[in-house]
């Protein structure tokens, strides 16, 4: 979301007759886009402040603005802890004070082959541990009109593939009139003439509808992939963090995921050392995790964010503990994605090539593994089959089929 917000952020200013810097140093308007869902964000954001600061110094014409999730309603606080910088607005706002009539948000000026496309902002789950409610506000979802309309354009412009967004994408609609779904929106993208291929992240347990896993399963343009957090394999620990469902129903949610679209890549998210989740608590979602195999887990220690319930409660699992349990849940599931990938070598797959790196191309498949390979050909843009040569838990390798 906030990689989409920079890009359009970018284009607005664009609009408005700035031209990107290749560095801070050069520029007459520095905007900083944060994130602090974990302490490790933030702490970045706070550097990236303090880098800033003393270019300010040196140069007072300086422009600086701050927007993102560390910006929240009490922008006179923001402005006591921060003299330094001339503008706050929220994430998802555009800096109407550039410009007094007002500019028309637009799309991404340099659109690539997969654009993220925001199909809603904020979130009604109040997880106990998530700031994002309280800095996003409630969902608010665009008409479906509106996201149709602007995927047409973005076609026109050479897209092929549309990421759709949300913080809970698989709530979309439910604050519109006549309650459009994610699901009727898929149909309705599906038609649109020289679009390839549709994704969507990042999806709720409790929001994820059978129509929904129909449409995916049946749509022809919809990858056949699935990103749900589950965050714990415990009940007590998802109780506690007001998730508001049980492993049992997330175990019966995949079953049916995977006998309707038995080819489909599953990503999930994992939060360690919630407070007071003991060593049992941990290896029920290490057996979770064992027995649901998914393709990629990403997993963090829990780090309390001011303002959430979970900050109330002590944070009494040690750091060293924290990194032990994040380690060997990253060791498990390199295992597991080794032997995943493992049965596509020698297979062949669609890519959708997204660019170049270190004098390869590169793209994902429709389950989103990336893949890297060779050509002497302008392959931008292009949906390729590709033959997989070399396979690896984050990656894999091949040679572009030329038959």
């Amino acid at each position: 979301m906030n990689k989409a917000e920079s890009e359009r952020l970018g284009s607005y200013l664009e609009q408005l007759g700035y031209q990107p810097t290749a560095s801070a140093g050069e520029a007459d308007f520095v905007l900083l886009n944060s994130c602090v869902v974990r302490q490790s964000a933030e702490s970045r954001v706070l550097n990236k402040l303090d880098a800033v600061k003393a270019l300010k110094k040196s140069r007072p014409e300086l422009t600086l603005a701050v927007t993102g999730c560390l910006v929240d309603s009490d922008f006179d606080q923001l402005r006591k802890s921060f003299p330094y910088v001339d503008h706050f607005f929220k994430a998802g706002d555009y800096p109407g004070w550039l410009e007094k009539g007002g500019v028309t948000p637009p799309l991404p000026l340099h659109p690539l082959p997969s654009t993220f496309v925001p199909i809603m902002q904020g979130c009604n789950n109040f997880c106990s541990y998530c700031i994002v409610p309280y800095r996003r506000g409630r969902e608010r979802s665009r008409p479906l009109e509106e996201v149709v309309c602007e995927v047409k354009e973005l076609v026109r412009r050479r897209v092929r593939e549309a990421v759709l967004l949300g913080q809970n994408v698989d709530a979309y609609g439910h604050d519109l009139p006549h309650r459009p779904d994610l699901a009727q929106l898929l149909s309705e993208l599906n038609s649109i003439d020289g679009l390839a291929r549709i994704r969507f992240l990042t999806s709720h347990p409790r929001d994820m509808s059978p129509c929904l896993i129909e449409k995916v399963a049946c749509l022809d343009k919809v990858c056949h992939e699935v990103s749900l957090p589950v965050q714990s394999g415990s009940n007590d620990i998802l109780k506690a963090m007001r998730r508001g469902y049980s492993v049992e129903h997330y175990r019966q949610l995949i079953a049916k995921i995977r006998s309707r679209i038995p080819d489909v890549a599953l990503s999930t998210d994992v939060i360690v050392g919630f407070p007071s989740e003991s060593a049992d608590q941990f290896q029920q979602t290490v057996s979770l995790l064992c027995e649901l195999r998914f393709d990629i887990v990403h997993v963090a220690a829990y780090s309390p964010r001011p303002g959430t319930a979970a900050c109330e409660l002590e944070d009494n699992i040690p750091a060293f503990e924290k990194k032990r349990r994040l380690s060997e849940i990253e060791q498990l599931q390199e295992g597991i994605a080794t032997q995943i990938n493992r049965r596509l070598l020698g297979g062949m797959v669609e890519v959708l090539v997204e660019g170049k790196k270190d004098g390869k191309w590169w793209g994902r498949t429709r389950g989103g593994k990336l893949v890297f390979f060779s050509s002497g050909s302008n392959l931008l843009g292009r949906l390729v089959k590709v033959k997989i040569t070399k396979t690896s838990p984050w990656s894999l390798q091949g040679r572009v089929n030329t038959s």
